[in-house]
């Protein structure tokens, strides 16, 4: 049974900085897309990154441009998720999905396995 576990979630300061992580078990994704996305409360599941199985290929959500950068590891398995310059309206739960797309996609219903999620403060 493939798995999906994101770790590094927390309370961090407005400016400061946080680092997720999505560690897969029970198969290798490393020919899958893999994303972020988030939800608030009471706001619908977005998309924050994605990047295509080789790393070569990524996308961002124009909010985040700039400030947040997704990379992977094939060979441990796991997609991060550097975040910087966090504001408060990144607060949200984040979400680590896989899809059976190369390339990544925005759209949430694409992807057919997801985290538990890990929450995001940023205080102002």
């Amino acid at each position: 049974q493939a798995q999906l576990v994101e770790s590094g979630g927390g309370l961090v300061q407005a400016g400061g900085s946080l680092r997720l992580s999505c560690a897969a078990s029970g198969r290798t994704f490393s020919n899958n897309a893999m994303g972020w996305f988030r939800q608030a409360p009471g706001k619908e599941r977005e998309f924050v990154a994605g990047i295509s199985g080789t790393g070569i290929y990524t996308r961002y959500a124009d909010s985040v441009k700039g400030r947040f950068t997704i990379s992977r590891d094939n060979a441990k398995n796991t997609v991060y998720l550097q975040m910087n310059s966090l504001k408060p309206e990144d607060t949200a739960v984040y979400y680590c999905a896989a899809g059976p797309q190369a390339i990544p996609q925005i759209t949430p219903r694409l992807y057919n396995y997801w985290g538990q999620g890990t929450q995001v403060t940023v205080s102002s």
